[in-house]
């Protein structure tokens, strides 16, 4: 039995998480510059403790804490500046302007800050001037390349984490593909190996032998024996050339053919542009087994199943339609129960996020499944892959 978190309470639940987590940054900055604090009055006070007449530990402890707590206010600041500006190639240049002149006015801002707390413990007399404004004047001058030089380090800190937290995100989606991968492959092995396909299949090479049309057997039982070590060789492939893809697809079809015999007409129509671009391994495969189930199998004359692939304005648009049956009306794929339409939907949104399009449709005489994804070529070390098992395996 499948249990479900009513949406009220998952967003219950995802603000007290964020709520916590901005807590434990609160709490990590408080003793950040506690500790800070507090190593600045232990070296002060050790550095003057040979003077006739040196303020008590605790008078240092809450001089150094009151600083450097100020420091811990401008903090959430400079975090959500480096957030807002991060310093990346694209735009580095803009991003550090903004960053030095923030620096600049939030060192001045500190510095007002130490002159009002120097002012107020008044530690050493012999340190203060006349007015407020020409102390202020005096300490900026005096701190203020060590001011910048600290928003700068808060702001390198910040950043690493950003980068060491962006870092893990992408392990963790990668984690997460390769598990959805081994799902796809999974799913395909269980299609394939179904004993409704697999006894059609074997009845469709028996009948072959039968009629003494050995090759036709042979070619048969040779398609699902590379079909079957296709998908096992590829297994920790995320993702591959779409010369590839179409290849895998073409055995995958040619065992369909000899079940539907001529009631099953492939048509291609293939940019060669396009053959060398990336696309998800066995992203293909679903939909058109789809087609085919619920289009060339439910007509009683052949039907047409129709794959096409092109480059358009940056992106890989991939077409694959039947001739059969139009969709129910009022269907829509996200209510859909098919699993096939669902983990590729699912495997699409991790894969680019928002870009890519992807739907299902009826057209005048049939469907149409439509795939668009950017197009970008195929991953270099899918490329040695491939290099190294056709070294590997030269007869094959």
């Amino acid at each position: 039995m499948q249990s479900s978190i009513p949406k009220a309470n998952e967003y219950e639940i995802e603000s007290r998480t964020s709520g916590r987590q901005f807590g434990l940054k609160l709490l990590l900055i408080f003793c950040f510059w506690t500790l800070f604090g507090l190593l600045y009055a232990t070296q002060y006070y050790f550095g003057l403790n040979e003077e006739e007449a040196y303020p008590s530990w605790w008078l240092l402890v809450l001089w150094q804490l009151s600083v450097y707590y100020a420091w811990g206010v401008l903090t959430p600041i400079i975090l959500w500046l480096g957030h807002r500006f991060p310093i990346e190639r694209a735009q580095w240049v803009r991003s550090l302007l903004i960053h030095i002149f923030a620096g600049t006015i939030l060192s001045a801002v500190h510095k007002l800050a130490y002159t009002t707390i120097h002012r107020i413990i008044d530690l050493w007399p012999r340190w203060s001037i006349d007015t407020f404004i020409d102390q202020y004047i005096h300490f900026l001058f005096m701190f203020f390349h060590t001011d910048l030089f600290m928003y700068f380090a808060i702001l390198g800190i910040s950043l690493a984490f950003d980068y060491y937290h962006k870092y893990r995100e992408r392990e963790l989606q990668a984690a997460k593909l390769r598990t959805e991968l081994a799902e796809a492959q999974l799913q395909a092995l269980k299609n394939q190996l179904h004993p409704h396909f697999l006894f059609n299949t074997l009845n469709t090479i028996v009948g072959l032998i039968r009629n003494n049309e050995n090759r036709a057997a042979i070619t048969t039982t040779a398609g699902l024996s590379e079909l079957l070590r296709h998908v096992l060789e590829n297994s920790n492939k995320q993702e591959v050339s779409l010369r590839e893809e179409l290849e895998f697809i073409r055995q995958y079809l040619g065992i369909q053919q000899m079940r539907f015999s001529d009631r099953l007409r492939l048509q291609m129509e293939i940019d060669p542009g396009a053959l060398d671009a990336g696309v998800p391994n066995l992203i293909l495969q679903p939909l058109v087994e789809n087609a085919i189930i619920h289009g060339i199998a439910m007509r009683a004359t052949p039907g047409v199943l129709a794959v096409s692939a092109r480059r358009d304005n940056g992106f890989l648009r991939i077409e694959i339609s039947n001739d059969g049956p139009q969709l129910p009306e009022g269907w829509q794929m996200e209510k859909s129960a098919r699993i096939g339409l669902a983990n590729t939907r699912a495997r699409l949104e991790h894969l680019y996020g928002r870009d890519f399009r992807f739907d299902v449709r009826s057209r005048e005489g049939g469907a149409v499944a439509t795939l668009e994804i950017p197009f970008r070529p195929e991953p270099e070390e899918a490329k040695s892959d491939d290099k190294r098992e056709e070294d590997q395996n030269p007869d094959s």
